[in-house]
């Protein structure tokens, strides 16, 4: 066994086959690459939270596909699902017709939703990415509304297509493709430990949101009737922000008031993850459109917008994807569902989430480099600063990206899996499958404090 926890010695062979895989990619795929520069793992197997690597060592997955294995890697349900549409001779490219596959899928998504959504709803199967649906939802509402403007907030993340990265707050991201980002009006996101008007907490938020209805409201303000507002009830790539529930419920009183559309990205948040089925329903606010991908395919690529009936003003054709149809990805996606809602995976989500919290304020009592630590249920992020920096007027210390890389990179020599995220990359970010077990919990936790412990001693002035 290795020094290190968590990892297994392998043959020279297997070490130097995934060293050949690694070099191929990077001579062959492109520069946008992103995971593979931070996490140099070649997986051939995976089972639950475990995935094994060419060189034969293991890990547990806090990335999780970014969110997409509620149920882990390769779940037998899931599994099954998928064996049982191959065997059965259907087709698996339908493009929008109506199949056996697709109508289970629908009933089995709709018997989730906010109750409103379930009975008054229209479903769209859109391209298999959530920055699709993002697009579909934005251009939903544009015809629904006959307007064009987007309230979008600062540190959202909704995609890499056009109007999805011009709602996206990342302006190094958006820098690097031309073109102005029309249309948009940038709003303050509740931020707690950064809190954009300096005070944190319901006061923060309240601010937040007086400055929304004022500047919707100031006919000098310079912002046109928008088609809707765009957010996330968690901002994941933002740094794992939770947005207030109250805040959440004066932005829906704010648009309901206005005939703004309200559009919620559950891409991430969705199927349990934040210890609700649906982000939303913590707040008890019900969007006019929901956004969704990731979760619902099992692991599969599938995405879809549910909204309100009385939008959908869509001419055939007016907006499409030829994938739209995968059904493999439609039957584990149900079978996910159904195993979630079942097993009230989302009820666990908030339960263990709540007693890792726990345990990361405690070791953030013993490590002043965590500045913050929160998150919903099974979405938590740690926030890493710089100590010797000084603090804002809110008392946040400079976030610390290079102390977060080694925390990363430690956690990677621990057989743990972990991304970041948040301004400057300097969130760790967690996201392991909502059948992550106790035990697994614990070697989550004590590995990570290995990583900071590590990463903390190598860092300069660290014997100072």
């Amino acid at each position: 066994m290795s020094s290190v926890p968590g990892q297994l010695t392998a043959p020279a062979d297997d070490f130097t086959a995934a060293e050949g895989i690694l070099r191929r990619q990077a001579q062959r795929e492109s520069a946008a690459r992103t995971y593979a520069r931070a996490l140099p793992v070649v997986p051939v197997r995976a089972r639950g939270m475990t995935v094994e690597g060419a060189d034969g060592r293991r890990y547990l997955d806090c990335l999780s596909g970014a969110g997409t294995l509620a149920l882990g890697h390769n779940h037998p349900v899931v599994l099954e699902a998928i064996r049982s549409v191959l065997d059965s001779g259907a087709p698996l490219h339908v493009l929008d017709l109506a199949t056996p596959v697709k109508d289970d899928f629908t009933t089995a998504l709709f018997e989730t939703l906010p109750r409103e959504l379930a009975e008054h709803g229209r479903i769209q199967f859109c391209g298999p990415a959530g920055t699709d649906a993002v697009e579909a939802a934005i251009k939903l509402a544009r015809i629904a509304t006959g307007r064009d403007g987007l309230l979008a907030f600062s540190g959202a993340y909704h995609g890499m297509t056009s109007a999805a990265l011009a709602a996206t707050g990342d302006t190094a991201v958006r820098a690097a493709v031309r073109g102005p980002d029309t249309q948009v009006t940038r709003l303050p996101y509740p931020y707690d430990y950064r809190c954009p008007f300096g005070v944190g907490g319901d006061r923060g938020a309240a601010l937040a949101a007086r400055w929304t209805a004022h500047l919707l409201d100031d006919p000098k303000g310079g912002v046109q009737a928008p088609a809707a507002m765009l957010l996330e009830a968690v901002q994941g790539e933002g740094g794992v922000v939770p947005a207030p529930d109250g805040w959440l419920r004066r932005m829906r009183q704010i648009t309901a008031e206005r005939g703004i559309p309200l559009i919620v990205d559950e891409v991430q948040t969705g199927v349990g993850r934040t210890g609700t089925f649906w982000a939303v329903e913590r707040s008890g606010i019900v969007p006019d459109v929901m956004v969704m991908s990731k979760a619902i395919g099992g692991s599969l690529p599938l995405a879809v917008i549910v909204y309100r009936e009385e939008m959908d003003g869509w001419l055939p054709g007016a907006h499409a994807g030829t994938f739209r149809g995968n059904q493999l990805a439609m039957a584990a996606g149900t079978a996910t569902l159904r195993f979630v809602r079942r097993n009230a995976l989302h009820a666990r989500a908030e339960s263990l989430g709540a007693r890792m919290l726990r345990s990361l304020r405690g070791l953030a009592a013993q490590h002043p480099c965590i500045g913050d630590v929160r998150g919903r249920g099974l979405m938590i992020g740690v926030e890493i600063v710089d100590t010797r920096g000084e603090t804002d007027d809110h008392g946040a210390l400079p976030a610390a990206p290079h102390l977060a890389a080694a925390v990363q990179r430690e956690a990677l020599r621990r057989g743990l899996i972990v991304e970041l995220g948040g301004r400057h990359g300097s969130v760790i970010r967690l996201l392991p499958p909502l059948t992550i077990t106790d035990e697994q919990a614990e070697a989550v936790l004590e590995r990570l404090a290995g990583a900071i412990e590590a990463a903390q001693a190598a860092a300069p002035g660290a014997a100072a």
